[in-house]
């Protein structure tokens, strides 16, 4: 067997036990998240039947999530990430605990608590998302990156499968207030995983600049750097427009009928079609040419948006998503490799910060967008037109960001081409 061979063995970063380790703080606080997102928006539109409180979510989310992001970035440079994660993964404990109590009671006057804890959980994102991306960096070995980040990606798109799937049933079985016990159980587990992980060393820069100055040193070069900006910019712009999965509830109760458990399902499509393309990553990175193969990816996803906004039959509404799954893993596995491969060691946490505003804006900036334009013009042209925005956003990008369009990686070395 060849040394290329050996090194690229699909099970060669699954031998190395922190890396194990990590996967298994990635996969349940994917199940509890993930799950935690499907309840509280079925919650919030049985209280109030309306696109816009949906809407009102994604911003509850966005706004700690975004004005924290630049700071927590800069706290992982310069403390221990391991602690932080540790840290905001109690926080969520505690948000679904609270989260289960206000629930016992469900009514238009429990909104205001409900929405408080989701802030909460997004300040507690703020400080943990680029904590978790830059302690990746510290547990996997560069050698293999993209055969790690393509078995993390598949944790959490598996778990991302599982936990919406499991928790439709669990809320239909126990309402609200259980669903919220079991997911505070896998934000625990995901805390002792993280903690079974042996702290790792970290650089910490010597002289600590200012923390605005830190934070533009970041920002700075990102900017400088075209393939990081660029591919997150289209990543942004793509969701922003093009997501769907905050008015899945309206699908699910008003236009395909299939209540809480046709909700998880529909949720858990995307994931699928995800897990099984970032399965397949493992054994063939899409990083050769991994420009020409993000756009082509963010096209796709933008047809299945289409194709699932007008769709009123069950099955073809989850092909749909399955597809526009498939398109988004493609694009999950390039943009995470990117991130890593570019990113110098002592800017891990400010660029990733930046990268997790990036996915913030396009998340829950895009819910409220969303929430807001289906309330105007209603649902369905509401998805039908952020597929068709999406495409044009690609083709913008693939003429504007000639260095992206260009990209490549020696799937070997692991050196840009």
């Amino acid at each position: 067997m060849s040394i290329h061979n050996k090194q690229h063995h699909f099970t060669d970063a699954l031998k190395v036990a922190d890396i194990r380790l990590f996967i298994g703080s990635v996969g349940f606080f994917t199940l509890a998240s993930r799950a935690l997102a499907v309840v509280i928006g079925f919650q919030i539109y049985q209280i109030t039947h309306s696109a816009l409180s949906l809407g009102w979510l994604g911003l509850v989310e966005a706004i700690p999530a975004i004005s924290i992001a630049p700071f927590g970035g800069y706290v992982a440079d310069h403390v221990d990430r391991r602690r932080i994660i540790l840290v905001t993964r109690a926080v969520s404990c505690v948000c679904t605990v609270l989260l289960a109590a206000i629930s016992w009671q469900a009514s238009v006057r429990s909104l205001p608590g409900l929405y408080a804890m989701i802030f909460a959980a997004g300040v507690a994102r703020g400080f943990a998302d680029p904590a978790n991306t830059a302690f990746e960096a510290q547990v996997v070995p560069k050698r293999l990156t993209v055969n790690a980040s393509s078995w993390i990606s598949s944790t959490w798109l598996s778990c991302s499968v599982i936990g919406p799937a499991a928790i439709g049933f669990i809320f239909a079985a126990w309402g609200a207030p259980g669903s919220y016990i079991i997911i505070t159980a896998g934000f625990i587990l995901s805390w002792i995983f993280t903690l079974a992980i042996p702290p790792k060393h970290q650089h910490i820069p010597q002289r600590k600049d200012p923390i605005l100055k830190g934070i533009a040193v970041g920002w700075g070069f990102l900017f400088k750097t075209q393939p990081l900006w660029a591919s997150m910019a289209l990543d942004l712009f793509s969701v922003f427009f093009g997501g769907a999965i905050i008015l899945l509830p309206i699908y699910a109760n008003d236009i395909l009928h299939v209540g809480a458990r046709g909700l998880g399902l529909l949720n858990a499509a995307p994931s699928l079609g995800a897990l099984i393309i970032t399965l397949m990553a493992t054994r063939h990175p899409p990083i050769g040419r991994a420009g020409r193969n993000l756009l082509l990816a963010i096209a796709g996803f933008g047809v299945s948006i289409i194709v699932f906004a007008f769709s009123k039959n069950f099955l073809l509404s989850m092909a749909a998503l399955f597809f526009s799954g498939v398109f988004d893993g493609v694009s999950v596995v390039i943009r995470r490799s990117v991130l890593r491969l570019l990113s110098p060691e002592e800017l891990r946490g400010r660029i990733a910060s930046a990268s997790g505003i990036f996915i913030y804006a396009s998340n829950e900036l895009g819910a409220f967008e969303s929430g807001m334009v289906a309330a105007w013009i209603g649902t369905i042209p509401c998805v039908a037109a952020g597929g068709i925005v999406t495409l044009l956003i690609v083709g913008l990008t693939a003429g504007f960001a000639r260095q992206l369009r260009r990209l490549s990686f020696d799937v070997h070395t692991m050196e840009q081409t």
